[in-house]
């Protein structure tokens, strides 16, 4: 009886050592925020972070050298998800008021997410001498992001700014009070309509 022939799997590509670095970072960013989302940011230890990744804390601190390093690494990887998720930039011809929609409800779907949440209670705990750096980061990537959105604005650069730090305010803040409501947080679509007639009003010069 002629015998079959099995064929061999493929063989597996063998990754990078940049590949493997990558997705060793990745694994612990993810197990910092899963961490923090369900344990809270003073109970996610070192330990907690290494067991969730899947490695020894060794290799944690030969990533990001301490905790300090982590959590700017998380907080890196939240925005790098903020601005991807606004990367999709309407064309300048679209009317304000349809940019300015798109921009909140994007910036909505990061600043009301689980991810933003862990992300928030990094920024709260974030030790004071890593605060003025990270607000410096924040706010640039914020003025990118922003001039792409509303190109040719005609806004002083103070009132741009001062207007960006509103908007932030007001997200963060819905974020906030969502997280102390939990499961019975309602819908925000009245509050992000107000901060939309804002923003429309403002960059038009409706309201200088």
């Amino acid at each position: 009886m002629p015998s079959r022939s099995r064929s061999s799997p493929p063989a597996r590509a063998r990754r990078s050592h940049a590949e493997r670095t990558a997705e060793t970072r990745e694994r612990v960013i993810a197990a910092v925020v899963q961490s923090i989302a369900e344990l809270g940011y003073q109970r996610t230890t070192s330990a907690q972070i290494a067991r969730r990744a899947g490695v020894t804390w060794g290799a944690v601190q030969h990533h990001f050298g301490d905790k300090d390093g982590i959590l700017i690494a998380a907080l890196e990887a939240s925005f790098q998800r903020f601005a991807e998720q606004l990367a999709d930039v309407p064309a300048p011809e679209e009317s304000l008021p349809t940019r300015v929609s798109r921009f909140v409800d994007r910036s909505w779907q990061h600043f009301g997410s689980a991810h933003y949440r862990s992300t928030f209670e990094i920024l709260l705990n974030l030790p004071p001498d890593l605060e003025p750096s990270w607000q410096s980061v924040m706010l640039d990537g914020w003025t990118r992001i922003w001039s792409q959105y509303f190109p040719g604005s005609r806004l002083s650069q103070r009132h741009t700014v001062d207007l960006m730090h509103y908007t932030i305010s007001v997200l963060s803040g819905l974020a906030a009070t969502g997280m102390l409501e939990g499961e019975l947080a309602p819908v925000r679509g009245t509050e992000l309509g107000f901060l939309k007639d804002t923003l429309v009003r403002e960059l038009s010069g409706d309201g200088a």
